[in-house]
């Protein structure tokens, strides 16, 4: 598979989005820690979607790879 294929391209976006949501836990747990919990409530609202969506994209990257291969 070429490094700069799509689904390698693809797969590093997805990368990058685990990365950053693993970020931004961090600093929710901090906001948290601090009092600022309604700041938190909201975070993890996006966090989760964001974690539903991730579930989408490892199908997605998986069933492209495939058809690349063939």
């Amino acid at each position: 598979m070429h490094e700069y294929s799509l689904s390698n391209m693809l797969e590093k976006i997805y990368e990058n989005q685990l990365a950053l949501e693993a970020a931004i836990m961090e600093l929710t747990l901090r906001l948290e820690q601090q009092g600022s919990l309604e700041a938190g409530a909201n975070v993890r609202g996006a966090l989760e979607t964001i974690g539903e969506n991730a579930g989408h994209i490892k199908q997605g990257l998986a069933r492209l790879k495939r058809q690349e291969a063939s």
